[in-house]
């Protein structure tokens, strides 16, 4: 009886499949209707002058049925086989046809790209470029009367940069002695090095008392200035670009980063800050290029997307972006912690024994700072308090 049983049940299942499959392949044919029914509904809408039947008496009850019945079968029926299959002619036909095209044109744009390379390796060329062209296209959209306005700012602006970075290494500077030794531990004066020292520092000086006082003549008397006329909108915006593109006050961001103590960088400020001011250039680049494109002046839109937003976005995300999403990779595996989990803690780190307002909890329940946390899974994988691998399933 048992046996007659088991036969029966096998007999039933081997019947039921095919029947799950025409129920299958019925609904994928009702929804293939559905979806062919419902273009056919929806012609009189691409119809020249249809905006008659949107509005018109007999239109406007048409479309009251039309639409919502189109809508309601659809979801019911999607057309999930009608879909799978253009996606599967678009998949045949990319790589039938568009797959040579592509390696066709990967291989063309090869030149370009080894040149691309070497040229953002080659930093302070290309950052002068970028400053040049977005102060090029300042003057297009803000002074479009005056044509050299652009370089009197930048050789001022770098005139400004050259003494700010002088006076920087005066005030970092340790070694005061002009003189050079033959060795560290030694006394023994060494002629030629410590002549040259003496030199290169004063000429050091010299060039700066020069260029003060250059300034001084021609912002104080405004000596050499009749061609120069900027308004105070177009300084700083010039100034903004400049600053956040120079090499001398691009080190000095992350510091004022610190100083704002944004929770939310958790102490990662020194590989936030090239990401926000690329960020912050390529955007100040695309405003002002705007302007420009919806008065037809495409060559410079062009020049100006490719050098200070297509090039400077690649080199983003080739290093520091790279990089920042390393570390962010790192942190994510562990979630934030609540406010009664720091609570529980005290609000104190157990690495820095610094007070916690934003911190990360381990799979063993313990709560670091992000930038501690990091620092700690450098060295290893194990937990710092209760050295349990920090592993995730």
């Amino acid at each position: 009886m048992g046996m007659i049983s088991r036969v029966r049940a096998r007999l039933q299942s081997i019947h039921a499949i095919p029947n799950k499959m025409d129920a299958r392949i019925q609904e994928e044919k009702t929804a293939q209707s559905v979806c062919l029914l419902s273009v056919v509904l929806l012609l009189p809408y691409l119809a020249r002058g249809h905006a008659s039947i949107l509005v018109g008496g007999v239109g406007l009850a048409y479309s009251c049925l039309v639409i919502p019945m189109v809508i309601s079968a659809n979801y019911k029926y999607p057309p999930v086989g009608h879909v799978r299959a253009i996606t599967n002619y678009i998949k045949g036909l990319c790589a039938g046809v568009l797959k040579p095209v592509l390696d066709l044109l990967r291989r063309a744009y090869a030149p370009l790209d080894r040149t691309e390379r070497v040229y953002m390796k080659m930093t302070n060329i290309s950052t002068m470029i970028n400053q040049l062209v977005f102060f090029m296209l300042c003057d297009r959209v803000l002074l479009p009367t005056q044509r050299v306005t652009c370089l009197y700012s930048l050789m001022f602006y770098n005139v400004i940069a050259y003494c700010v970075s002088y006076i920087k290494e005066l005030i970092e500077k340790e070694d005061w002695s002009p003189y050079v030794t033959m060795a560290e531990h030694s006394n023994i004066k060494h002629l030629a090095m410590s002549a040259t020292k003496i030199v290169l520092e004063w000429t050091k000086a010299v060039t700066f008392i020069i260029t003060v006082v250059f300034m001084l003549l021609v912002f104080g008397l405004e000596q050499g200035l009749e061609h120069y006329h900027p308004t105070s909108f177009y300084t700083v915006v010039t100034w903004l670009y400049y600053m956040a593109t120079e090499k001398v006050f691009v080190e000095c961001f992350p510091t004022l980063l610190t100083l704002l103590q944004l929770d939310i960088l958790e102490s990662l400020e020194s590989l936030w800050a090239p990401v926000l001011l690329r960020i912050f250039t390529m955007c100040m680049s695309v405003v002002f290029a705007l302007p420009l494109a919806l008065y037809g002046q495409y060559r410079a839109v062009f020049v100006a997307v490719y050098l200070n937003v297509y090039l400077r976005w690649r080199e983003m995300s080739a290093n520091s972006l790279q990089v920042l999403n390393v570390e962010r990779t790192v942190l994510s595996q562990y979630r934030y912690a609540t406010a009664d989990e720091l609570a529980s803690f005290d609000d104190v780190c157990a690495v820095c024994l610094s007070p916690m307002r934003l911190a990360r909890i381990t799979p063993c329940h313990h709560i670091f700072h992000g930038d501690c946390l990091r620092q700690c899974l450098k060295a290893s994988d194990n937990c710092p308090i209760c050295k349990r691998e920090l592993k995730f399933d």
